[in-house]
């Protein structure tokens, strides 16, 4: 049975939610689901903008033939060539044999790529500034590239100032009947997966992301559609900030990220000792996790909301304990900057984390290492707790000054 929304008064959300897909793309847990969506313009002509996921095209396709009724389809306009918005596309074309696929040149390369398919005539491709009048509606393309895909594009239409935002803008999450940003609470239940999904999926390609804005602020938006998460109708400019702190690596707050890798407790106790001093020097809502046990998906966007990050790890196999290592070459590989960084290092008999935590942090953009760093041999002695203690002095200076 359809389950279909109404955006505006002729344009429809089709798509669907899966809550049974444990990781996004392979890689990231997503315990609450994701939504796939994709959007139907009944004007003069119809279009359907993207499609979804094999997952849930028997609910894509069901929402579609009621929102069309008796009518045909006659033009599909693909934003993005990822499998969770395209695997749907050649059962459209074989259920739709009239329509027409639009795209930019890449993309057409890319539907080659995954499907045995020659377009031929039905291909309509589009560049930069190009139009497609519907009647009532007239849609303009923007190129997008590498948000996230070489290929990616944003359609705009200009009738009811609506800008369908591809990969952008998008958070993990399914959707629970709410379909707008506004009917949720959103900053308290989908910021961090929104700040999440940004990080990991759209993070390293801050330029980018960057360019696209520009193009966005000379748009009059009354409607955000992303492909993924809430659609937008109120407050878009507050979300829109966010991408523009992500994007250029600035900090989202004045706050400290402990990351704490330990093997037996010790060096996680010396995190919480260093936890204890930076709240009774007045700093809030600090962040502790444990590397083995958060996913690195969690802590990377941790690392982009916080300004100040405190780096705890034993040595391992005469290196960083690894799942310590593997966090920080994620932070290198989306490109974080601009941060100021602690170092506290572990080791028995040969520390050596510290000094290779610290390479690792010195071969980022922008970031500032505070003080030479504390190396714990073991436990925690006087002469740690009393650089432990001088340490978070310097943290709690830097953060609230």
């Amino acid at each position: 049975m359809h389950c279909v929304r109404p955006v505006t008064e002729d344009l429809y959300w089709v798509g669907a939610s899966d809550r049974r897909l444990a990781l996004f793309e392979n890689v990231y847990p997503i315990p609450r689901g994701v939504s796939y969506n994709a959007y139907v313009l009944l004007d003069e002509k119809t279009v359907l903008l993207d499609t979804v996921d094999e997952a849930i095209s028997g609910q894509f396709f069901e929402n579609l033939a009621y929102v069309l009724g008796e009518r045909m389809l006659d033009y599909v306009v693909v934003n993005h060539m990822e499998p969770d918005h395209c695997a749907a596309l050649m059962e459209l074309l074989h259920r739709y044999p009239g329509v027409a696929v639009v795209g930019n040149a890449k993309t057409m390369t890319m539907i080659g790529q995954f499907f045995d398919c020659e377009l031929g005539e039905r291909a309509l491709t589009v560049k930069e500034g190009d139009t497609l009048p519907l009647g009532k509606h007239t849609l303009t393309f923007a190129m997008a590239p590498m948000v996230h895909w070489p290929e990616a594009m944003v359609t705009y239409d200009t009738a009811d100032k609506v800008l369908f935002s591809a990969d952008a803008f998008g958070t993990f999450g399914a959707l629970n009947g709410n379909l707008f940003a506004d009917e949720v609470e959103f900053e308290r239940d989908w910021l961090a997966d929104a700040r999440r999904y940004y990080t990991n999926i759209v993070g390293k390609y801050g330029m980018q992301v960057q360019s696209l804005l520009k193009k966005a602020a000379a748009l009059e938006i009354r409607y955000l559609c992303p492909l993924h998460g809430p659609v937008w109708r109120k407050d878009i400019g507050w979300f829109v900030e966010k991408y523009q702190r992500w994007s250029t690596y600035a900090p989202e707050e004045r706050a400290v990220l402990i990351v704490c890798g330990s093997v037996y407790g010790h060096t996680e106790n010396a995190m919480d000792i260093l936890a204890c001093r930076l709240a009774e020097k007045g700093v809030r809502n600090i962040a502790l996790y444990n590397v083995s046990n958060t996913d690195v998906s969690e802590l990377v966007g941790e690392a982009f909301r916080c300004s100040h990050i405190v780096l705890a790890a034993a040595t391992y196999n005469n290196g960083i304990f690894t799942p310590m290592e593997n966090f920080l070459l994620d932070l290198k590989a989306h490109n974080l900057q601009n941060r100021t960084v602690a170092v506290v290092e572990n080791g028995s008999w040969g520390p050596q984390a510290g000094k290779l935590m610290r390479e690792i942090v010195d071969s980022m953009k922008g970031m500032t290492l505070l003080g030479e760093g504390i190396t714990l041999k073991s436990a925690v002695k006087a002469a740690q707790r009393e650089a432990l203690e001088a340490l978070a002095g310097q943290l709690a200076e830097d953060i609230l000054g």
